[in-house]
């Protein structure tokens, strides 16, 4: 049977107490010759990312935002952003629009919304996904898609 005995130790801001088996307590002082627990046999929590999930940095706080999907309160930091561009109108409607309009010049206004997701919506909606270790270290940026713009063909370019 273990016996457990409470241990009091002073790190550099507040007094902590901890509960040890008597073995542990026994141990450091042997090493350390006093009743305390040096720092490094004080085990850290692992830190899964780097930036511990946000880009904070030097910055005390940070102002929250609402998530866009469930309206969970989330650092500004923390959450996952996406500046999304679209038509207002579908392109079937579009097309509609473009034979019955009176100018010719008239260009369909687009929607520009700016989103922000907690971490637990951006991944249930494949915004982001979750990778493996080697790839969490890596510091890439992720491939970006975009649209192609059709080659130019010798017909524009003064073909008569």
């Amino acid at each position: 049977r273990c016996i457990i005995d409470i241990i009091f130790f002073f790190s550099s801001r507040r007094r902590h107490t901890r509960f040890l088996p008597v073995s542990w307590a026994r141990r450091c002082v042997q090493e350390t010759g006093t009743w305390g627990i040096a720092k490094n046999q004080i085990s850290s929590m692992p830190s899964k990312r780097r930036n511990n999930g946000r880009s904070k940095k030097n910055r005390g706080n940070v102002k929250t935002v609402r998530c866009s999907n469930c309206g969970r309160v989330v650092a500004k930091d923390k959450a996952i952003k996406r500046f999304t561009v679209r038509d207002i109108v579908d392109a079937s409607s579009k097309r509609d629009i473009k034979d019955a309009r009176a100018y010719e010049t008239f260009i369909i206004p687009k929607l520009y919304n700016k989103l922000q997701y907690c971490v637990s919506c951006a991944i249930h909606a494949r915004i982001v996904r979750v990778r493996s270790i080697p790839d969490r270290k890596s510091r890439r940026p992720p491939v970006r898609f975009r649209k192609e713009e059709a080659p130019k063909t010798a017909q524009g370019e003064g073909a008569q």
